[in-house]
């Protein structure tokens, strides 16, 4: 490689804030798409279980790739690992706005996703490399504006453009933005991240990509197959396997692909694991609430992703107060507090009935969105505060996986809880109607109709309850958090890598 690194002495604002445009329009582009399947269904006149590979083809592709992303990351350059991944998804976006056969389509989805699965955990390296402890919640708190408000603002930009524009139109607002992310990447970008001569193992890349991929894949089509589903679970077997073997294999290897070592630093791994039970419950929202508006609620696409957005102006507007206050005051006060918000709205949920009003939902879906925002990043920049530099890209790719695979199964049991919930209630309220009161097959049709809204919107209930029974289970953990400082002033990046490395290992928990 003939490219250099050049260590900041300050943090390289302009590098960071194009890193930050590349990784905001991957994730919106990753739900973006959702609530144009059907339209893209109709016109390429393909079965729902074969339209559902625009999502799902994305999804393994991320699952598959970001487990490798610590290896890239240590392995090539910033600059060249960025433009690489955003030129990957520039070129899948135009693939997708142009296709004229919808395997053309997945395919350019699956490109994207290649390129979009690296950008979040090179974005949080770079984070890390360039801010010291003291300063990096407040930074951390900007990525989160990518991290949760990205997610949230796709479903209400593709429902405004499919209600009003061709399903194309989607791809085609984002190619002048990933664009010019490219084209100011390739005149600006300068290397900061070190690199290291690591070798690749080839069977830990084909064992992670069987295990987290078999696992997202499975859990993916749990909630709508139903686990009795030969794929279901011969898919979560597989992966199940696959990522005991490639654990066992990591221990041993000098140079793992993902280094599980770094579970031995206490906080990282209670960050984790408040992550993982919270990335479970808090899919509830983005999940059951559409449902509910949608299906049970009869209200448009558009009317579901607009009750969101409020929601995520709020998340946007609390991430960079969320991390100043982190940086001031530390992480556990500020996850105790979101959480016991989190808690009550989640609750609310639970008992949603047919006549709440849609203002009601979303300010209930704001507020849960304060809590959320008060919790997610500080507990993660905590956790990953206690690693060494060395580790920084098995961290960031290890949270990253970890919140795709908690995200997939938490989806999975809270519409598995739903659908379950669902069935017998309709069951039991269809078995009491007495044929010989109803005049004609049109009344019989619209009662066993209003019979099922019932039965899911009991469903949804059992399932909103659940989540919050899961995120008390955080509130419990978040009273175990300590805060992680460093002992030293943070002036390391004057110094080479290897003094760098040695001065990290100076993290304590207080």
């Amino acid at each position: 490689m003939g490219e250099t690194n050049q260590i900041p002495t300050k943090p390289p604002y302009a590098m960071i804030a194009i890193l930050f445009i590349g990784a905001f329009v991957a994730i919106l582009n990753e739900t973006l798409l959702n609530v144009a399947l059907p339209t893209i269904m109709n016109e390429f006149e393909v079965k729902p279980t074969a339209v559902q590979w625009l999502s799902t083809g994305y999804l393994l592709v991320n699952g598959i790739l970001i487990p490798a992303s610590a290896f890239l990351i240590q392995r090539f350059t910033n600059r060249s690992l960025f433009i690489t991944a955003m030129g990957l998804f520039t070129v899948g976006t135009i693939l997708a706005g142009l296709s004229p056969t919808f395997g053309v389509l997945v395919a350019a989805r699956m490109i994207q996703a290649a390129g979009s699965a690296v950008m979040m955990p090179l974005l949080m390296n770079v984070m890390l490399v360039s801010f010291p402890v003291e300063k990096r919640g407040t930074a951390m708190g900007f990525f989160g504006l990518v991290m949760v408000v990205a997610p949230a603002l796709g479903p209400t930009l593709s429902g405004w453009i499919v209600e009003h524009y061709n399903w194309r139109t989607l791809f085609y607002i984002v190619i002048p933005f990933a664009a010019f992310t490219l084209i100011y990447a390739v005149w600006k970008l300068k290397n900061i991240t070190p690199q290291r001569e690591i070798k690749l193992d080839v069977l830990s890349i084909l064992l992670s990509s069987l295990g987290f991929g078999g696992l997202l894949y499975g859990f993916s089509f749990a909630g709508d197959n139903g686990w009795g589903d030969p794929t279901v679970y011969g898919t979560i077997i597989v992966g199940a396997i696959a990522l005991i073997v490639l654990i066992l294999r990591q221990l041993r290897l000098e140079e793992p692909l993902l280094k599980f070592q770094i579970f031995k630093y206490p906080m990282f791994a209670l960050s984790q694991t408040i992550s993982i039970v919270l990335a479970m419950a808090l899919f509830s929202g983005m999940i059951l609430l559409p449902i509910y508006v949608q299906t049970v609620r009869g209200f448009s696409p558009f009317e579901a992703g607009l009750l969101m957005l409020p929601g995520a102006l709020v998340m946007g507007i609390m991430s960079p107060i969320t991390g100043r206050l982190f940086d001031k005051y530390g992480p556990k006060t500020l996850a105790i507090i979101g959480l016991l918000i989190t808690i009550v709205t989640s609750f609310l949920f639970s008992r949603l009935d047919m006549t709440i009003s849609y203002t009601a939902l979303v300010i209930i879906f704001a507020v849960r969105a304060l809590g959320m925002s008060m919790v997610m990043m500080p507990i993660m920049t905590n956790g990953l505060n206690q690693l060494t530099q060395i580790d920084y890209p098995h961290g960031t790719a290890m949270n990253n996986t970890l919140q795709q695979v908690s995200g997939a199964i938490g989806s999975a049991l809270l519409i598995t809880i739903m659908n379950g919930r669902t069935e017998s209630k309709a069951a039991e309220a269809i078995a009491t109607i007495d044929p010989s009161t109803v005049q004609s097959p049109e009344e019989m049709a619209q009662m066993e109709q209003q019979i099922l809204n019932e039965a899911m919107l009991e469903g949804i209930n059992s399932s909103f309850l659940i989540s919050t029974i899961i995120i008390v289970v955080a509130l419990i953990l978040a009273f175990f958090i300590r805060r992680v400082r460093s002992e030293q002033s943070n002036q390391e990046n004057d110094k080479t890598e290897e003094d760098n490395i040695k001065a990290s290992k100076k993290y304590v928990t207080e």
